[in-house]
C-alpha cells in the first residue's frame, strides 16, 4: 500500500503544480470567466527613408479594479500598483531620450513620431485626482519614488523651479497637471535595467529578449516610455483599474555589406537586415505569460507610392503585389518569412497611397526554429515620410552676456494644403497651431516684446495670436509660461514668433559642476488641434486584440518638440576663491613656521656645538701650541663657556607674543564662521 501511495502522491504535487502555474500565468478569473490581468507584447519595424530602420517596442499590461489595496497582483508589477494607489495619479507619463527626433527624414504625421518622439533628456508630466492644495506635495513624493524606481535624478523635479502647470496648450491640459523636464539627464542602462524588471518575462523569453544593451545605444535615437492610466472602480472600497503602456522606440541603422557589395554603383539602395543582425539575437518563442505576441512589419504611404509606381513600370500591371500572393518575393524587395496576415489602411479605398503592414505570429516559433525576419532590397527606392503641417525649429538671437531672444520658426512642408483641400487658398481657412513654451527662473522673458513675422511680414499680435496665457516667473520660485494659440492662414509659407529677454545672475551655491558649458532651456511643444495622427485599417477581430494597433487607430493630436537650447550665463570664475584660500594658507604658513622657528631656536646651545664641532677638527699640534703659550703667559686654556640658565627658557616677552597671535587665530576664526 505504502508503494501505491507514493506514484499517488507524486501524481497529485504534479497536477498542483500545474494548476498553480496556469493560474499565476492567466491571472485569477472571476464569476463571469474573464481574465483579470492581461500583458501583450508587440514589435514594429518599419524602413525609414534614410537608409535607418524605426524599431518600435510596445508592452501593455492592465490590471483591473480589485480589492486587494495593492499588495497582490499575478502580472501587473507591484511597485506601480502602490505608485498609482499612494500618490493618486491619475495619469502620468516618463520618459527617457537620447538624441532627437528628425522630424524632416523620419516624419512628423504619423502615431509613432506624435506619441513617442520625445525630448533629449527626462520629460515627465502626471494628472492628480486629488484636491488642489495638495497636488504640490504629491508630485514631490512621485518625483523622489520615480527616481529610486529608476535610477534617475528624477528628484531634481521636485523644485517649483523645474516644474509648471499648463492651463490648455498640453494635450491632457486639466488643473491638477504637473509637468517637468531635465533636458541634460543621462540616459544608459540603469534606467532600462528597472524598466525592464517591470515585464513579467522582463528580457528573459519573448520579444523583450532582442533589447541587447549595445545595440540600442548605439543608435541615433532611443527613448523608453511609460504610460499609465487609473481607471475607475465604480464602487467604493475597490481600488481603480489600471493600464500600463511601455514603449521603446530605437532608430539604428542596418550594417549590411551585401547590399553595398551587390550595389555598390547604386547612391539610394536601402541597406538590407535581420533581426538577428540589427541585434544579435532572435526570437525563441513567446512570452508564456503574453495573450498575444506578434511582429509588425510597416511600409508607410510614401514607400507604398513608390514601390507601385516602380511596379507599374517595370510589369505594366495594375496588381497590387504588395497584397498579392506573391509579395514575399516581388521586383522591390523580399521578406524572409511569411506573413500570416496583412492589413491595408482604410484610406486605401479612397486613395492609392495607404500603409501595409505584415503581421507575424510569434506563437508558431520556438528554439527549434526561432523567428528572424529579414529584409532584402532589389531595387533602390527614393520615398518621403508624411510631414507634420509646419515644421517647427527655435533658436537664439543676440549676443553678449546680457540679453537675447528667442525665436520659434514655423516653416510649411506643404502638407496642410492636401489636407485642407481645395479650402486652402479660401482666405477663410485657417490653420491653428498651439506653442507651449516654459523657460527657467534666470531667463527673465518680457512678454510685452512678443512679435509675430508672417511670410517674412511683421503682423499685429492680435490678428495671428487667438488666444495666450503667460506666468511671468518668480526669481528662485517658479519658471516663467507660455501657452499661444496661433491662427494662421492655410496658405502661410513661414511664421516666425520672437520675444525678448535679460540673463539673470545666481548665487555662487547655485551654478552646476558644469557652469561653463551653458543652461538648458527646455523645448518648446508645438501641436496642431486640427490634424490627428491615425492609422484605421480594415475591420479585423484580431485588431481588437492588438493594443499596438488600437493605439494607432486612436485620434491623437499631431505633435512635435523643439530643439534644446543652451543659453551661457554670466559665470564667476570659480579659480579665485581656490586662489585666495591657497595664497591666504601660504602666508600663514610661512609666517607661523618662521615665529615658532625663531621661539624654539636656542642661539647658545647651537654655539657651543659650533665651537665643540670646531674644536675637534684642530690637529693636536695647534692646540699643544695653544697651551704652552698659555702656560708662558701664566694663564689656563679656557674652554667653551656654558650657556646662561635663562636661555633654556622662553622669556617673557616670547610668552606675550604666542598669547597675542593665538588670541588673533581665536577671533579670526571666529568672525568668518
Amino acid at each position: 500500500m505504502a508503494l501505491l501511495r507514493r506514484p499517488l502522491l507524486l501524481l497529485l504535487l504534479i497536477v498542483t503544480h500545474q494548476f498553480l502555474q496556469f493560474r499565476i500565468a492567466f491571472g485569477s478569473v472571476n464569476e463571469e470567466g474573464q481574465k483579470q490581468e492581461e500583458f501583450y507584447e508587440e514589435l514594429l519595424l518599419k524602413p525609414l527613408p534614410d537608409r535607418k530602420l524605426l524599431t518600435h517596442f510596445h508592452f501593455q499590461s492592465s490590471a483591473p479594479p480589485s480589492t486587494s489595496n495593492g499588495r497582490h497582483r499575478h502580472l501587473f508589477p507591484k511597485a506601480i500598483s502602490q505608485l498609482v494607489l499612494k500618490f493618486q495619479v491619475k495619469e502620468m507619463e516618463l520618459s527617457f531620450t537620447q538624441g532627437r527626433w528628425n522630424y524632416e527624414s523620419w516624419g512628423g504625421f504619423d502615431p509613432i513620431p506624435s506619441s513617442n518622439a520625445k525630448p533629449p533628456g527626462v520629460e515627465l508630466w502626471a494628472v492628480f485626482d486629488a484636491p488642489q492644495h495638495l497636488i504640490d506635495a504629491l508630485w514631490k513624493n512621485l518625483t523622489h519614488t520615480l527616481s529610486g524606481l529608476f535610477c534617475a535624478s528624477i528628484n531634481f523635479l521636485e523644485s517649483s523651479t523645474a516644474y509648471s502647470a499648463p492651463e490648455w496648450s498640453f494635450p491632457p491640459a486639466s488643473g491638477k497637471l504637473r509637468y517637468g523636464t531635465l533636458p541634460r539627464e543621462a540616459v544608459c542602462t540603469e534606467n532600462l535595467t528597472p524598466w525592464l524588471k517591470l515585464l513579467p518575462c522582463r528580457d528573459k523569453a519573448g520579444i523583450s529578449m532582442l533589447l541587447d544593451r549595445p545595440s540600442i545605444y548605439r543608435g541615433f535615437y532611443h527613448s523608453q516610455r511609460l504610460h499609465l492610466t487609473s481607471t475607475g472602480s465604480g464602487s467604493e472600497g475597490m481600488d481603480p483599474g489600471i493600464i500600463l503602456e511601455q514603449t521603446l522606440t530605437v532608430v539604428l541603422q542596418p550594417d549590411s555589406q551585401r547590399a553595398s557589395l551587390a550595389h555598390a554603383s547604386e547612391k539610394h539602395i536601402q541597406p538590407s537586415w535581420s533581426l538577428s543582425s540589427i541585434f544579435g539575437k532572435q526570437i525563441s518563442g513567446r512570452c508564456v505569460l503574453a495573450e498575444t505576441s506578434n511582429v509588425y512589419f510597416l511600409l508607410d504611404r510614401g514607400l507604398v507610392a513608390e514601390l507601385e509606381h516602380i511596379h507599374k513600370e517595370n510589369e505594366k500591371s495594375e496588381e497590387n503585389v504588395l497584397i498579392s500572393e506573391k509579395f514575399w518575393n516581388n521586383p522591390s524587395f523580399e521578406l524572409s518569412a511569411k506573413p500570416d496576415r496583412i492589413f491595408i489602411e482604410e484610406s486605401s479605398l479612397l486613395s492609392k497611397n495607404a500603409s501595409v503592414l505584415y503581421k507575424f505570429e510569434i506563437e508558431k516559433y520556438g528554439e527549434s526554429e526561432p523567428f528572424d525576419l529579414g529584409l532584402f532590397w532589389k531595387t533602390p527606392v527614393v520615398w518621403l515620410c508624411q510631414q507634420a503641417p509646419l515644421h517647427a525649429n527655435r533658436f537664439l538671437m543676440g549676443s553678449g552676456n546680457e540679453r537675447g531672444a528667442i525665436a520659434i520658426s514655423l516653416k510649411s512642408t506643404q502638407s496642410s494644403e492636401g489636407f485642407m483641400g481645395s479650402n486652402s487658398n479660401d482666405e477663410r481657412c485657417e490653420l491653428r497651431v498651439d506653442v507651449f513654451q516654459v523657460v527657467p527662473w534666470y531667463v527673465k522673458v518680457y512678454f510685452h516684446s512678443l512679435q509675430v513675422f508672417v511670410d517674412q511680414q511683421p503682423k499685429a499680435v492680435s490678428d495671428i495670436i487667438e488666444k495666450i496665457h503667460v506666468s511671468p516667473s518668480k526669481d528662485k520660485v517658479s519658471p516663467g509660461v507660455m501657452e499661444l494659440v496661433l491662427t494662421l492662414p492655410c496658405s502661410v509659407s513661414s511664421a516666425v514668433l520672437t520675444i525678448e529677454f535679460d540673463k539673470g545672475f545666481l548665487h555662487i551655491d547655485e551654478y552646476p559642476p558644469d557652469a561653463n558649458q551653458g543652461f538648458d532651456i527646455p523645448s518648446a511643444i508645438v501641436s496642431f488641434p486640427d490634424f490627428h495622427a491615425r492609422m484605421v485599417f480594415l475591420e479585423n477581430d484580431s485588431l481588437n486584440k492588438s493594443p499596438l494597433l488600437s493605439k494607432f487607430q486612436e485620434k491623437s493630436p499631431v505633435m512635435s518638440y523643439t530643439e534644446v537650447l543652451l543659453v551661457p550665463l554670466t559665470t564667476p570664475d570659480f579659480s579665485m576663491p581656490y586662489n585666495v584660500i591657497t595664497i591666504t594658507c601660504t602666508v600663514f604658513a610661512l609666517y607661523f613656521g618662521s615665529l615658532l622657528n625663531a621661539l624654539r631656536r636656542r642661539v647658545a646651545e647651537e654655539e657651543r656645538f659650533l665651537k665643540d664641532k670646531a674644536a675637534k677638527k684642530m690637529d693636536r699640534i695647534p692646540l699643544l701650541l695653544s697651551k704652552l703659550s698659555a702656560k708662558l703667559r701664566g694663564r689656563h686654556l679656557e674652554g667653551p663657556q656654558a650657556p646662561p640658565a635663562s636661555s633654556s627658557f622662553i622669556n617673557s616677552k616670547s610668552v606675550l607674543k604666542v598669547i597675542l597671535i593665538a588670541g588673533f587665530a581665536m577671533y579670526w576664526q571666529y568672525y568668518f564662521s
